[in-house]
């Protein structure tokens, strides 16, 4: 019993346990990367065709030709389909005739006119006879400009019986077989030829996009000339980034009160036929005329709540701060920019793996955002 209580006393007089809290985490901290961007806003467009014309055949008459094979490339002024000209040329003979035989009278109706009229002077002729003569030269006038009027009609019937390319294009398949009777009633449709060289991209603005742009350019006007100098940049839904390059070609002069938007077209290059009209696109739209200071941070190191989006910044005393932000474009080597909420000197938290919690102390490891050889800042691995 004595050693039993001997034991107790001693195991009483041990040191109490205490709870030890962990070192502060290590963190990686960055300043962000100040660079000159030009603000700009992805926006999703729809590729529309240069133009379209729709080949009718505008006189009555049995197809004699197709002059192409369908799908093929057509070049301005070549000639597409052929209709019946027989009777169409009969028709310009014949108004050729009669302006012959109208331009003889009109000689014949002249001379006696000059007759008529040395006569009176003469005191020869009586003046009936002169006012005769005269309203037969003025008929005879009428006449050749009626018959040369006549001429010009037949002359451009028989030019709608060949139906040319207006422009250089791509014709669809043929709407009518050769001999068959078209015109008759009204105007037929044979083909549609397409312009894609250039090619049309429209899209649809935010009113919200408008006035930020209105005022970065601090509420500056720009003429046409100028806005046909905007550069605009496009991508396929299969392409990275935007490799087609062009210039906007149209803004509309009044916005859509029921959509809140504003319609804008750009004007794009097409030599290999990349584009063809409907297909939907990813529109790089800049939001002024130059690059302006920025900062910029990783993408992967910005979170989100339902207040907003926030990054975890280390300031005094090594202390996880959660800074509220918002954020520009989203560049594409990763990096976004930050638009208000961040200062220069700011140390972000780029590892986002439970070690950095808002109210606690960390160790932050100084790293800096890479930057390629050219230039150009690059997320951190």
């Amino acid at each position: 019993m004595a050693a039993v209580a001997l034991a107790a006393l001693l195991a009483g007089c041990k040191p109490e346990n205490k709870f030890q809290p962990p070192p502060p985490a290590e963190v990686s901290v960055a300043v962000p990367v100040k660079q000159e961007v030009a603000p700009f806003e992805v926006l999703t467009g729809n590729t529309v065709a240069f133009a379209t014309v729709d080949l009718v055949a505008r006189v009555e008459g049995f197809l004699t030709s197709q002059n192409y094979v369908d799908g093929s490339e057509a070049k301005k002024g070549q000639q597409l389909f052929g209709i019946e000209q027989t009777m169409y040329k009969a028709k310009v003979k014949e108004a050729e005739a009669q302006l012959d035989g109208n331009k003889a009278l009109l000689v014949q109706a002249e001379a006696e006119f000059t007759r008529q009229e040395t006569l009176l002077r003469q005191n020869v002729s009586a003046q009936a006879t002169y006012d005769t003569a005269k309203a037969k030269r003025d008929n005879a006038r009428a006449n050749v400009e009626n018959a040369e009027g006549n001429l010009t009609v037949a002359q451009t019937n028989l030019s709608y019986t060949t139906v040319n390319a207006p422009f250089d294009g791509i014709v669809s398949k043929h709407l009518v077989s050769v001999g068959e009777l078209v015109g008759a009633t009204n105007a037929t449709k044979l083909a549609t030829i397409v312009q894609l060289d250039p090619m049309y991209v429209t899209f649809n603005m935010s009113e919200q996009d408008v006035l930020e742009i209105r005022r970065n350019l601090k509420d500056r006007r720009l003429d046409v000339e100028e806005l046909s100098k905007i550069p605009l940049e496009i991508g396929l839904m299969n392409e990275e980034g935007f490799p087609h390059k062009g210039f906007l070609n149209y803004v509309s002069p009044e916005l859509d009160a029921t959509t809140g938007t504003i319609l804008v077209r750009g004007l794009f290059s097409n030599p290999t036929r990349a584009l063809i009209p409907g297909f939907f696109v990813r529109v790089k739209v800049p939001k002024g005329l130059g690059p302006t200071p920025s900062l910029l941070v990783p993408n992967r190191a910005i979170s989100e709540d339902q207040a907003g989006k926030y990054l975890l910044t280390v300031g005094k005393d090594n202390v996880v701060t959660q800074t509220r932000i918002t954020t520009g474009q989203l560049l594409a080597n990763g990096l976004r920019v930050i638009s208000t909420g961040l200062k220069e000197d700011d140390q972000v938290v780029l590892n986002l793996n439970g070690a950095a919690i808002p109210g606690a102390k960390v160790v932050p490891k100084l790293t800096t955002i890479p930057v390629t050889t050219d230039g150009t800042p690059a997320a951190p691995k």
